[in-house]
């Protein structure tokens, strides 16, 4: 245990040295985090001894993806949102169902034999898209602000909206009765219901509290660094014990909190300790998958697999944005754009270590399409991210001055 402690957070230690200096390069960190794993894990060196259905990895993946949704949620600006909404309100409303559906219904062609609910569950999975593989698309300030907030608001919030339909396949494939329609759906009701007013009085007591004692002096710029951190933990792990969802009580709360937040300055200060816990959190979860999910999933790659990993990142991504994004004026490359920078990641892997921890009829095949997904939009992505920002940046501000 002290030996895999003592890798891991020296690769943290090191890595955190020279994270500016690749921030400008097509390297993703994940694309390193996850090699890393890879070398030092059974499929490398053999220096990290991990067990896949630990319940320590499980607890990582869920209080990484706790503090994640927490995070984004809170750091979403609903001033912005609302200058530009048409993009993420379509992409959300419309795509994400889109490609949830779609991303079904290709599992069901390619993967006959695992049945509708876990090919439900694999395009669930997969439908969340991570910014921070496509940083350089989301900070480039020469992209145009609706594109560039539609893309960082979309990955910002759809990980929390898949978790309530995660959370009900989940139900109906290991509900003992065979997963009856009212017992389920009760039970999901009970889970969301919990997890929303926990999240939600939680936060708002939190951050009322907060700012009384900011306002009176009682505390101080060092510990003002870790309410946030603090929050997200308590309401994930109350609503957990009280039988409800912890990510919506996660999600919710984000929500409430940057809702209540005065300045958007301020929320940034608040939340920055909290962004760097998630990091670290990250880091070590992407570590842990390169380490004991991508070496399984080596000697599980089929053609079936890498087809559906490759659907997954266009065609079942790219269609379902092209017809959310119809009739809203936006050119044809600029569909293609928003379609392409979907990169899956980190909430993708906790969404496929708490459906493999689930032990279901056919999880390596899910666990290994998500893994090669993963692996393909990390390098695929990461090398990408740059060049063509950089493009789209230069045609549409040719397009905007007039020159061909």
């Amino acid at each position: 245990m002290y030996q895999n402690i003592a890798i891991l957070f020296a690769f943290a230690f090191v890595y955190s040295l020279v994270a500016g200096r690749l921030e400008h390069t097509p390297v993703a960190g994940a694309l390193v985090f996850t090699v890393f794993g890879l070398a030092v894990g059974p499929a490398g060196l053999s220096w990290l001894t991990l067990d896949v259905h630990a319940q320590s990895l499980r607890i990582l993946a869920e209080l990484t993806l706790a503090l994640v949704l927490f995070t984004d949620a809170a750091n979403a600006d609903l001033r912005v949102l609302k200058l530009n909404y048409a993009i993420p309100e379509r992409l959300l409303a419309i795509g994400l169902p889109l490609t949830i559906l779609l991303g079904t219904g290709a599992a069901t062609l390619l993967f006959p034999t695992l049945g509708i609910n876990p090919c439900a569950l694999l395009a669930t999975m997969l439908a969340p898209t991570d910014a921070a593989l496509g940083k350089a698309v989301v900070s480039n300030p020469a992209v145009p602000p609706p594109i560039r907030e539609g893309l960082n608001v979309e990955s910002g919030l759809n990980d929390g909206i898949c978790v309530p339909v995660l959370l009900i396949l989940l139900e109906l494939a290991t509900e003992p009765t065979g997963g009856s329609w009212e017992l389920v759906l009760g039970h999901f009701v009970e889970e969301i219901g919990i997890g929303f007013v926990v999240g939600a009085g939680l936060a708002f007591v939190g951050v009322r509290a907060l700012r009384f004692a900011a306002e009176h002096g009682w505390t101080t710029a060092v510990w003002q660094q870790l309410p946030a951190v603090a929050l997200a933990f308590t309401a994930f792990a109350a609503t957990q014990t009280l039988g409800g969802s912890g990510f919506i009580a996660c999600f919710v709360g984000g929500l409430v909190a940057g809702g209540l937040a005065r300045q958007q300055e301020q929320k940034h200060e608040v939340l920055l300790a909290a962004e760097g816990a998630g990091d670290i959190f990250a880091l070590l979860t992407w570590v842990l998958f390169g380490a004991a999910v991508i070496g399984q999933a080596l000697g599980q790659l089929s053609w079936e697999v890498l087809a559906y990993a490759v659907l997954s990142l266009t065609a079942i991504r790219m269609v379902p944005v092209w017809v959310a994004l119809a009739g809203t004026g936006i050119r044809a490359d600029g569909r293609l754009f928003l379609g392409w920078f979907g990169p899956r990641g980190l909430a993708s892997i906790v969404f496929a270590i708490i459906v493999l921890d689930a032990s279901l009829p056919g999880s390596e095949t899910l666990t290994a399409a998500v893994a090669w997904t993963v692996i393909l939009s990390i390098v695929a992505h990461g090398l990408t991210a740059s060049p063509l920002a950089d493009a789209f940046a230069r045609r549409t501000g040719a397009v905007r001055t007039g020159i061909p």
